[in-house]
């Protein structure tokens, strides 16, 4: 009993640490019927949705048909190298971080073991530590991009157009110090004759073979493309405050139970209970005067850097959800669990993904991924830090509206 537990808690810890924190303000604030509103449903339901029609999407091909028409057309390591670290940049506004590593590491992994040995080695660790960065970086634009993100817009009840105004120049900045890093690291690659270089084109059995599978499926897989992008746009509507959450919420429900019900056995429901956990936790919290004074003294004005530090030791969504309960600058709060998921390894959960990945495939590499992604980041985060403090200073005369 106690070992199963223990390997829960290493697989979820986030999560377990979230139920404790819960259980033990339970001591404080006695269950009663003002639990109730501690809960956001909104943001629990959305989150829902999407996992659920992501899932989806993903189930029938959708990312991977993309991404292989795209990197057929690449010729070169560079240009591949490009597209892998840019589809982890763009598909993350869409399909959130999470997903878009776990849809777009393994492709390039297969990828970059069709080079040649000396460029496998060298672009390996490179290109997946790029992704895994750039997912993060890409997620900020937008309100679904990931869960935070979704979370503090709807507590802030702003529009989608102001949140993507707040993130639009470090998500600019960004772009362009993946450019940059992409440009850098390709010059410093091994030099290979044109012949030994890359350019990826899927064969021609697998391509057939693709073909015979998606004629055998096709009016299914029609029918659940138009009816996975019906119901995105549906909860797009929701995300803009067009919809009440529980219609799509309704038909994500239905449509799955009736058409395609093993999509609910992947959705992520750790991440909602921890959601609902850390809702009961910082409710708590609220109730108990003393503690949220406290804490509401510390953190006036200094709201972006102390989101910054929560998300390196409690990961940028919980620390959200923390922070949110006693500070009502949203704008900053956006900014610093953005920010601050680009710190340690755990600052973002979409992080460990990658990591999982490596050190399940190539576990030698498990050091190497680890110092290059500190070394990157760091560097990262130094030019968002000077760059946090020029922005907020300009929004003085140029506010967001929210």
């Amino acid at each position: 009993m106690i070992r199963k537990l223990y390997t829960f808690f290493q697989k979820e810890t986030v999560l377990s640490i979230s139920v404790i924190l819960a259980v033990f303000s339970m001591f404080w604030i006695k269950p009663d019927h003002t639990y109730i509103s501690y809960i956001d449903f909104r943001t629990l339901g959305l989150l829902f949705c999407l996992m659920t029609i992501v899932a989806g999407l993903k189930e029938i091909g959708v990312f991977d048909f993309l991404a292989e028409k795209m990197l057929s057309k690449a010729h070169g390591t560079k240009a591949i190298v490009t597209l892998l670290v840019l589809l982890c940049f763009f598909f993350s506004m869409v399909i959130t971080n999470d997903v878009a590593l776990i849809t777009f590491v393994p492709l390039a992994l297969i990828m970059l073991h069709k080079l040649p040995e000396e460029l496998t080695e060298y672009w390996l660790i490179k290109v997946v530590v790029m992704q895994t960065i750039a997912a993060n970086l890409g997620s900020m634009l937008t309100p679904i991009g990931n869960p935070q993100n979704l979370y503090l817009y709807a507590q802030a009840d702003m529009s989608a157009f102001a949140l993507i105004r707040l993130m639009l120049p470090y998500s600019v900045v960004s772009l362009i110090l993946l450019l940059f890093w992409i440009r850098f690291a390709a010059s410093k690659a091994p030099k290979m004759s044109k012949r030994n270089d890359i350019s990826l084109s899927f064969s021609n059995t697998s391509e057939h073979h693709r073909e015979n599978i998606l004629k055998s499926t096709a009016n299914r897989k029609t029918e659940y493309l138009i009816a996975y992008l019906l119901l995105f746009a549906a909860c797009l509507l929701t995300v803009a405050h067009i919809l009440d959450f529980r219609i799509p919420l309704l038909l994500v429900v239905l449509y799955v139970i009736i058409r395609n019900h093993t999509l609910l056995e992947k959705v992520d429901y750790s991440l909602l209970a921890t959601f609902t956990a850390l809702f009961i936790f910082i409710g708590n919290l609220g109730r108990i005067s003393q503690f949220s004074h406290f804490l509401s003294s510390i953190m006036t004005g200094r709201e972006t850097i102390t989101a910054i530090l929560a998300s390196q030791v409690m990961s940028n969504v919980p620390a959200a959800i923390l922070l949110s309960g006693f500070a009502n600058n949203y704008t900053s709060l956006i900014i610093g669990t953005n920010i601050g998921g680009l710190g340690t390894l755990i600052a973002s959960m979409a992080s460990l993904i990658s990591f999982k990945y490596i050190a399940k495939e190539n576990p030698h590499l498990r050091g190497k991924y680890f110092t290059l992604f500190t070394v990157i980041v760091a560097g990262i985060f130094t030019v968002f830090t000077f760059f946090t403090v020029d922005f907020m200073y300009c929004t003085v005369f140029f506010p967001v509206t929210l």
